[in-house]
């Protein structure tokens, strides 16, 4: 006994069809090549740190691959739809659609049916898969490669624990969970009211806590006269997790959205400076999948036509538009980091101009 969707006609599993085959071939393709190329420049690592077949299948590569997809899949939907689209127009199918009754509205329909199983699988990838998947990732090739790839730590970290509280680390090393100077300095406004100092201090992950065998505390009352006082065992409670102490931009990227949302609201109620990072990060798990059905829309507007030049005119031009679209992501990703930008607007506006991109294509595609 057959199915029968609601509202999709043979002609629409036919589009949708052609649309998912050929996007799923064309990042088959490309994740078979650069497999292979990833592979041939680390071989050397992996047969000097004798690397286990098993673990580079599946610790590395079977994790490496859904970063890959959603990478490229905004490129590759693009792609996917002007390449059959066009080939439809060429063999003048869409003109035999139109010419039959079916308005161009109604010849979009299965095609954001594709979009919107793309987008739901992009959304999977970007919120829960691959963040996960990136610290597989990491662990294997700081285990298996010689230029190790871990969590980097910056020589000079500092960081807000608290409204008017900072602390400043110096030379962290993860392994040891040693630093070789450890402050926690107190403010109000831009004034310094006491300090707490301490050379070769250790922190436990676990308890939060940090221990020095020796360390001074530093005092200043409303006229700058400083009171300078001698301690030892040092064994102090402070609000930064372990993990606070990389760098924000690749510790966010192992977050699922739970853990990020999470992850900004503890940050802003510390009142740190990396809020804007963390905000750009968030809305753009959301905005590049997004952007499948309007890379969709423009990709059928333009290769709806049958024009001189055919497929490969058709993919000229809308590889431009979509290496575009990429760089005006980045472009304006770097303005909302900086604070030049509300990070909700700046990483929306690409999507917001090549939607009106979309929109007057669309108007203009034959009908």
């Amino acid at each position: 006994m057959k199915i029968r969707w609601p509202g999709i006609k043979i002609l629409d599993r036919y589009i949708i069809g052609k649309f998912l085959s050929t996007y799923f071939f064309a990042i088959a393709m490309i994740i078979v090549i650069v497999v292979i190329f990833d592979y041939v420049e680390k071989i050397d690592d992996f047969t000097s740190l004798k690397a286990p077949l098993k673990a580079i299948l599946f610790d590395y590569y079977l994790n490496f691959i859904p970063f890959f997809i959603n990478q490229f899949s905004g490129l590759f939907t693009f792609i996917a739809v002007i390449f059959f689209t066009s080939k439809m127009a060429y063999q003048t199918e869409i003109v035999a659609m139109l010419s039959g009754g079916m308005s161009f509205r109604r010849l979009m329909w299965p095609y954001f049916l594709g979009a919107l199983i793309i987008t739901s699988l992009s959304l999977t990838l970007n919120l829960w898969v691959i963040p996960v998947s990136q610290r597989s990732v990491v662990e294997f090739e700081s285990q298996y490669r010689q230029r190790r790839l871990s969590y980097q730590y910056d020589k000079h970290i500092y960081r807000q624990v608290e409204p008017g509280v900072f602390a400043y680390v110096r030379g962290y090393t993860n392994r040891t969970g040693q630093a070789t100077f450890f402050a926690l300095e107190s403010y109000d406004g831009s004034t310094m009211t006491a300090s707490l100092e301490a050379a070769e201090a250790k922190f436990n992950p676990e308890t939060k806590r940090w221990t020095a065998p020796r360390y001074i505390t530093r005092a200043f009352d409303s006229l700058g006269v400083e009171t300078f006082s001698q301690h030892r065992n040092l064994d102090t409670l402070i609000n930064l997790e372990a993990t606070e102490l990389g760098r924000v931009n690749e510790l966010i990227q192992t977050m699922n959205i739970t853990q990020l949302n999470e992850f900004l609201a503890q940050q802003r109620a510390k009142g740190s400076d990396s809020i804007n990072i963390i905000e750009v990060e968030r809305h753009a798990r959301f905005a590049y999948p997004l952007a499948t059905f309007i890379l969709t829309l423009i990709g059928v507007s333009l290769s709806s036509r049958k024009v001189r030049g055919g497929t490969g005119l058709h993919i000229g031009i809308g590889t431009g538009l979509c290496f575009s679209y990429i760089l005006f992501n980045r472009f304006f990703e770097e303005f909302a980091k900086s604070g030049t930008l509300p990070p909700g607007l700046a990483v929306w506006i690409p999507n917001i101009i090549y939607l009106g991109i979309a929109v007057y294509l669309y108007r203009k595609a034959p009908k």
